[in-house]
């Protein structure tokens, strides 16, 4: 495993999985989504607070590359580090891993902007600096 900004543990609940087992592959979506909040209220941004305020983060591309299928009960920690990629995008690269063997389960690129009240794309100010500094992006991705 590289170095990343933030890792959280999670567990597979029984009802994610589909008839082969597995966990579905909608379900790794909420499992990335969850992190990215989970990764931006660690840091004082404030997703909801943006929202009330007519400012939304929203996802305009997702690429998932599934590796290896989780279980019912497996543990694992989905691993993120987000990236400035242009003056109005930023990427999550996101990868999530079993516990108990650090076995790479799936490998993501989630790329987000951010519509102000008009709906035109539109970076925070208060997340543009923390994206400035450089401080989401640890690793070459």
């Amino acid at each position: 495993m590289q170095s990343y900004s933030f890792m959280l543990p999670m567990s597979v609940r029984d009802y994610e999985c589909d008839m082969q087992g597995i966990v579905n592959n909608s379900v790794y979506q909420n499992y990335l989504e969850h992190v990215r909040h989970e990764y931006l209220k660690s840091v004082g941004i404030d997703f909801k607070a943006y929202a009330l305020q007519g400012i939304n983060l929203v996802v305009v591309r997702a690429e998932l590359d599934y590796k290896f299928p989780l279980e019912s009960g497996d543990r694992f920690i989905v691993c993120l580090n987000v990236v400035k990629e242009s003056r109005l995008k930023f990427a999550f690269y996101q990868d999530i891993f079993r516990e108990k063997d650090k076995k790479l389960i799936l490998k993501a690129k989630i790329t987000g902007t951010a519509l102000n009240q008009k709906g035109r794309p539109e970076i925070p100010e208060q997340l543009d600096a923390f994206l400035e500094t450089g401080k989401g992006s640890s690793v070459d991705q």
